[in-house]
């Protein structure tokens, strides 16, 4: 299932059993890897993480990534591969590495490719399907593929603040039921031996329908109600995302000099609408009162293009090579968000919540790196600088931000080979993870009465210094040494005020995270049909950064463990068991208690291994929930 190679760890997908699973949940069987409450990516306890697809990036963050993985079937993946210090050969982007996630590609002469069905049922109904495709000769490679998801899901959050003698318990219930369509397809075309010229086109749309409830509960000091408050919130939204990418190979010469080129348009966006319906009740009443009703509607469209040229040169006669590179992207991004409020005369623009944002980036890059092979030793180094220049305007408030900047980030590896199957190697980089689009956008946007989110457009970017040391036998990771110091890490900081209640969410740059882990695990046969994979792995999470005037240090010891076992049984049947556990750790400013899971499925293997039929049951024991504490500054909430 885990191959460790010299400079990252693969997962190998098509090991598992991923029976109605989506991109974003086999992400968190990878090592290191989780999702928070939002269901955001962190990697190596860091959000600074970047998502590629077949070493393409995606260009999406945020919740239009979220939506993207989430449309992607896990029967179309066949590896992710953890990067935690990439080459320079990659964008520098991602504090924490990459993570770059290869799909299935029929690679048989002719006409080949798969179907899947699934249906599932947890608290309510969900059901996919699709096709993937290709065509492959001796010139020209084509494949395709598409999938269509319906998913009833059922959310609930529970919060409760004590803020000075009061305590505020808000339950917050949403059931969305969405409608999700991801496509791809390609083509490559080798004139001569010497020359590949290819095109892709990717996509997908998302519609979503969620009835929204919320209550909010006040009792003082003795124990004795408050008041109560009632928030119906329904919510319709629509994404859509394409991408586009034209690219040619050209082989110099036999030796490997190679000349590549790639261009990329990427479109994406959203659109959101809600209402929002107050009512207020006295301490023990049943009698509510209106107390306020607004509706929203919001929209987004983010357009990115990018050409890239790279160069490999291995210098003949010597075991010297050099690779060499130049990047340029463009990214335009335009939001807007309009409220109304129902007064007596009928609905009125909210002019104090209404406003209109655009950013507009521009990244150059170049790189250089130099590699070689002395004896039992693979050395190779990178230098990559990159020049940022941004622009984020509000048209309301008329707040306007312009970042210039260059940096250089340099990379290192070295691989030892101290047997025939023994290996240690060491890496290190400098990273950095620029703002998203989306947390630069100063929209201010309720979740319920007393809870609101909203963007901040001056968010510096965070940067980072990263060292991994391994050592493996066979592809078994004897341990694994990771090091990560990040500076303006960006995480949400809760901000409360005392006078009206609310807690605003706003992402923002902490002066320093600093994440140490050790791991362990591989595969080991134990009997000709029981197998199993093992991973274990602790660590040690800082976070030093001043909030509101006063600091604020978390620091905790957290470990983790996964155990995979796959049982062959009699008529093509395979059993798989598999349990996870976390710790409590730190996440930015949250600390979170411990969470863990436990899945069976079973596999049956069908008309010649052509089909597989297979059963799966998840969370067996309900213990894989988000659960947190905050406390901070004038914060104390779980």
């Amino acid at each position: 299932m885990l191959e460790q190679l010299v400079d990252r760890t693969v997962l190998n997908v098509e090991r598992l059993n991923t029976a109605g699973e989506s991109a974003l949940e086999i992400l968190k069987k990878a090592p290191g890897v989780t999702l928070d409450k939002d269901d955001n990516i962190r990697y190596r306890g860091s959000a600074g993480v970047t998502i590629m697809l077949n070493g393409k990036l995606t260009y999406m963050a945020g919740g239009a990534l979220i939506s993207y993985l989430k449309s992607l079937p896990a029967s179309a993946i066949s590896q992710v591969e953890l990067i935690p210090n990439p080459p320079a050969s990659m964008d520098a982007a991602g504090t924490a590495g990459v993570l770059n996630i290869r799909l299935r590609r029929g690679q048989l002469p002719g006409l080949s490719g798969t179907g899947t069905v699934s249906g599932g049922y947890g608290r309510y109904e969900k059901a996919s399907g699709g096709t993937n495709l290709a065509y492959n000769t001796s010139k020209l490679r084509l494949f395709g593929s598409v999938n269509a998801e319906r998913y009833n899901s059922f959310n609930r959050l529970v919060v409760e603040r004590r803020i000075r003698d009061s305590l505020f318990r808000q339950v917050n219930y949403w059931h969305p039921l969405s409608h999700r369509l991801s496509y791809a397809a390609g083509a490559e075309f080798s004139p001569g031996p010497r020359h590949t010229v290819g095109a892709q086109l990717r996509g997908g749309a998302e519609t979503e329908d969620a009835p929204t409830n919320s209550e909010s509960t006040i009792t003082d000091a003795a124990g004795r109600p408050a008041g109560r408050l009632r928030l119906a919130n329904p919510r319709t939204g629509h994404d859509a995302n394409a991408g586009l990418n034209l690219n040619y190979r050209f082989a110099l010469d036999s030796l490997g000099r190679e000349l590549s080129a790639d261009a990329d348009y990427v479109r994406y966006s959203t659109a959101k609408t809600q209402s929002f319906v107050n009512l207020a009740y006295a301490p023990l009443s049943d009698v509510a009162r209106d107390a306020g009703q607004l509706r929203s509607d919001q929209s987004s469209q983010v357009s990115i293009r990018a050409a890239k040229i790279d160069y490999v040169h291995p210098f003949a006669g010597t075991k010297w090579k050099a690779e060499a590179g130049a990047k340029t992207s463009w990214v335009t991004t335009r939001s807007a968000i309009a409220f109304d409020t129902l007064r007596a005369d009928g609905w009125q623009p909210n002019l104090r919540r209404t406003n209109q944002f655009r950013y507009d980036e521009t990244v150059t890059a170049a790189y250089l790196s130099l590699g070689t092979t002395l004896g039992p030793l693979e050395l190779k180094g990178g230098l990559r600088g990159e020049h940022t220049h941004s622009v984020g305007e509000s048209a309301t408030t008329g707040q306007r931000v312009v970042r210039n900047y260059f940096q250089l980030f340099p990379s290192l590896f070295l691989n030892y080979k101290l047997g025939e199957h023994d290996r240690l190697g060491l890496s290190g980089s400098r990273r950095i993870s620029r703002p998203a689009y989306q947390n630069l956008n100063p929209f201010l946007d309720y979740t319920d009465a007393y809870t609101a989110l909203q963007g901040n457009p001056f968010l510096a970017p965070s940067r980072s210094t990263s060292l991994v040391l391994n050592y493996t036998h066979r592809d078994f990771q004897v341990f694994s040494l990771s090091y990560l110091r990040e500076t303006d890490a960006i995480n949400e900081v809760a901000y409360q005020n005392d006078h009206t209640k609310v807690t605003t969410l706003v992402p923002q740059n902490l002066a320093q995270a600093t994440t140490l882990s050790l791991s362990s695990g591989g595969h080991t046969d134990l009997t000709k049909g029981w197998s199993m994979d093992n991973q274990v792995g602790g660590s040690y999470a800082v976070v030093e950064t001043p909030v509101a005037g006063r600091p604020v240090r978390l620091a905790r010891f957290g470990w983790s463990a996964s155990s995979e076992h796959t049982f062959l049984l009699p008529h093509q049947l395979k059993l798989q068991v598999s349990g996870r556990y976390e710790s409590a750790t730190v996440y930015g400013l949250f600390v979170t208690k411990s969470s863990g899971s436990l899945d069976v499925s079973l596999k049956k293997q069908l008309w010649h291994e052509r089909a597989a039929l297979s059963l799966k049951l998840r969370d067996l024991f309900y213990t894989d929930q988000f659960r947190g504490i905050i406390r901070y500054a004038n914060n104390d909430a779980t």
